[in-house]
């Protein structure tokens, strides 16, 4: 193994090589987001979840790994990305272990929240680990295809590997499996990945900025998950959500006045990392629920298993993974970000609109499948250019932040578009339902008007998109 190690190191294979284990533990920990869905009705039978409760098993994790990018991204700006990554890992893989072994609620839903804390601090340094590894525009962009296959097909792969593992062995091997996948991670981790300059804590660290910004983006997390349990309008969810936004403004006063910001706020100057976060948020909102509505109409509306759910995204996956692993950087090098976005955004919308035609009566070839494969085609269109424009204007120093800023806009925008689709769904349904309407066609017809509005999520990002986002000239790294 030692002579295997050498080998990479001293052939100059060591940065790919580094890029293969930090896309392995940003699989391990994308996975976790998705494929607990699958296995929620064994979780229910088996410690007595009410459905409320079992809410908590996917909403502890969202809210701990949605707080907590932005401060662990400049923390690995401060202390070392490397470092900051290997400690998420541990926890990420600890906290995996206390869910399988879990025998009751609190157990699994507390470990799920130390869980996607875990996967929070791990994440939120990688894609910075990326740009200082790789400073050549062909080598990045390669590297960034890889990266981006990853966080947008993980949702997929999630289903498929849930299907199987709680079909197969039971639900509590869906966690057990991360362990030896992040002690490999791990391992290879401290080997093969170089630790990334860094400003150290001799100045100081803002702590009350950082308890500040994590409160702030806790309380509106927490707001939007738990929005289609107590309604949009309700005290509750304004309650939190005007609180978290209470905190934000205060912290922002904080940090345009402290002398060493844990957020400085000439990260918001970078027009392509801003312009970009808003367009991937539109994005995700209007795509991300395709994975949890398109679940729910193959099982509800067809009857389809775990298992087959899980198959029949993996077109998807598969278009997504062919046309990432090459293509992509491939296609932005010769027309550019800017146009290979845009035509990727469009193929998307594309998809969602022949998804929101799809009724009762139709079946998975050709009337899902067509829509699955346009999606795979867009996203592994789409996600590379965004990630080249947000990062080519940002600061060595600051590339950990803007890493986190990334994470943050995907992972907050997917929350918003569970929740408002999956309610907008679901109200629909019901009011079908009260109307008389049949079991099957109240139920597509609730998915395909959120499948509709998600169309016209993802068309706005088009418009913000060829409106205001052009390429910033990549800075020194």
């Amino acid at each position: 193994m030692m002579i295997f190690m050498q080998w990479l190191i001293e052939d100059g294979r060591r940065r790919w090589a580094a890029l293969a284990v930090v896309c392995l533990g940003q699989l391990m920990v994308v996975l976790d987001a998705t494929i607990v869905n699958v296995a929620l009705p064994q979780m229910q039978a088996e410690l007595h979840f009410s459905q409320a409760n079992l809410t908590w098993v996917v909403d502890a994790y969202m809210i701990a790994f949605g707080s907590f990018l932005l401060l662990a991204g400049r923390i690995g700006d401060l202390v070392g990305r490397k470092r900051v990554f290997l400690a998420g890992l541990v926890l990420f893989v600890a906290a995996s272990a206390a869910c399988g072994l879990a025998q009751d609620q609190a157990t699994l839903i507390a470990a799920r929240f130390a869980q996607g804390l875990g996967g929070a601090v791990a994440s939120a340094v990688i894609l910075a680990l990326i740009v200082t590894e790789f400073r050549a525009p062909r080598e990045r962009a390669t590297a960034m295809s890889v990266y981006t296959f990853i966080v947008s097909s993980g949702g997929s792969i999630g289903l498929l590997a849930g299907g199987t593992l709680t079909e197969a062995l039971g639900w509590h091997w869906i966690f057990f499996i991360n362990l030896p996948i992040g002690l490999a991670a791990f391992l290879l981790g401290r080997v093969l990945i170089e630790e990334s300059p860094h400003t150290g804590l001799h100045r100081g660290v803002d702590w009350l900025g950082a308890l500040l910004m994590t409160g702030a983006t806790a309380l509106v997390v927490y707001g939007i998950v738990t929005a289609a349990e107590y309604g949009w309008g309700s005290a509750h969810t304004l309650g939190w959500g005007g609180a978290g936004l209470a905190l934000l403004a205060l912290f922002a006063a904080l940090e345009s006045r402290h002398r060493d910001p844990i957020f400085p706020p000439r990260i918001l100057r970078v027009r392509g990392l801003m312009v970009s976060s808003v367009v991937r948020g539109l994005l995700i909102t209007g795509m991300f629920s395709t994975f949890v509505l398109g679940s729910l109409y193959l099982q509800r509306v067809h009857g389809y298993g775990a298992l087959d759910t899980g198959l029949a995204f993996l077109p998807m996956t598969l278009v997504m993974g062919a046309m990432s692993l090459g293509p992509a950087a491939r296609l932005q090098e010769r027309v550019g970000p800017e146009r290979m976005l845009i035509a990727g955004l469009s193929t998307i919308v594309l998809a969602l609109v022949s998804l929101s035609t799809l009724g009762a009566g139709s079946s998975y070839l050709p009337d899902v499948l067509l829509p699955f494969l346009l999606l795979g085609l867009g996203a592994g269109t789409s996600f590379l250019p965004l990630m080249t424009l947000a990062m080519a204007g940002v600061p060595a120093t600051d590339a950990g932040l803007a890493s986190g800023i990334v994470n943050a806009s995907l992972q907050i925008s997917a929350a918003i578009g569970v929740a408002v689709l999956g309610t907008v769904a679901a109200d629909h349904t019901q009011s079908l339902l009260a109307g008389g309407s049949a079991a099957p066609q109240a139920l597509s017809a609730g998915y395909t008007l959120a499948w509709a509005i998600g169309a016209a999520s993802v068309l706005a990002g088009v418009a913000v998109a060829a409106a205001l986002l052009r390429r910033e000239p990549a800075l020194a790294q």
